[in-house]
């Protein structure tokens, strides 16, 4: 991984995280919103290769539509946990299904465990092959529907490093959705954002207030100035409004608007997604 120094002081920074992963700029990453998995209070005993094909053909979905990659998420484990919550069993399931769409759509993956788990979040990614990992709390902290969460830099470093695997770069959201940040309120936004650099993010996730809401422009331009990483829109990304996001960032993270119906927990509509791909201007 070249590294080369930039202005804070000592610190190295990564090469380009988007451009290392997926040789290319302005990505369209689609989410692969898992089934409700074994353990959590929604899964109703269906078979887990269900589970895995389901997971399986949305991934491919995106992909023969045209998106770059896709992120596996555990998304149908509502209510999530904290991270110390999460158990083993979770990060079990997702190491076998995120190693079979790896394998199957021969394009980069990504992992996110919610709520906020770094730690399964890199097993799993370490073990599937996977590029990268979303963490929605990096640094600092805030009130979400789980109740207070705390960046996870310092202790997900460690333990990516005691895995030796420093390649797996960190996708990190700023001022994440789903949640209250009255607790860092008197710091502007943008020195949060540079937290995340400070703290080692390879790329930055701007997102809205929930799932499936878009942000306004100018706070997602006022993100990117404030990164100076490449940066993404990770929610409320949509046929409409997906050319001007693109003008400002450097991909998009998209699942709710290529579902049927364009509801999330629904599985992914081929025909949206190819429609979505060929109105894009990259």
């Amino acid at each position: 991984m070249t590294k080369s120094p930039n202005s804070i002081g000592s610190k190295q920074v990564a090469d380009d995280a988007l451009q290392s992963i997926f040789g290319r700029k302005k990505v369209v990453i689609g989410v692969v919103h898992l089934a409700p998995l074994p353990g959590a209070p929604r899964y109703d005993g269906e078979a887990v290769e269900a589970i895995y094909q389901r997971g399986l053909d949305d991934a491919k979905a995106y992909l023969d539509g045209g998106c770059d990659g896709v992120i596996v998420e555990n998304h149908g484990d509502v209510p999530f946990a904290k991270p110390d919550d999460i158990g083993p069993e979770t990060s079990a399931y997702m190491s076998v299904v995120s190693d079979r769409i790896r394998r199957e759509i021969g394009r980069p993956i990504g992992i996110n465990v919610l709520a906020n788990a770094s730690i399964p979040a890199l097993s799993i990614a370490s073990a599937s092959g996977a590029s990268f990992v979303r963490i929605n709390q990096w640094a600092n902290a805030y009130v979400a529907n789980e109740g207070f969460i705390e960046g996870e830099a310092a202790r997900a470093m460690r333990f990516r490093a005691r895995l030796r695997a420093n390649g797996i770069r960190i996708f990190a959201d700023a001022h994440v959705k789903h949640g209250a940040h009255a607790i860092v309120g008197d710091r502007p936004v943008e020195e949060q954002v540079k937290d995340l650099v400070f703290f080692d993010a390879d790329a930055v996730i701007a997102t809205g207030q929930r799932t499936g809401h878009a942000a306004d422009l100018g706070y997602i331009r006022m993100i990117k100035d404030a990164a100076g990483l490449p940066t993404l829109v990770g929610s409320g990304v949509t046929p409409e409004n997906a050319n001007d996001i693109l003008d400002i960032v450097d991909g998009v993270i998209v699942a709710s608007s290529l579902k049927h119906d364009g509801v999330w927990w629904n599985q992914v509509d081929p025909l949206r997604v190819k429609a979505f791909i060929s109105g894009l201007k990259r």
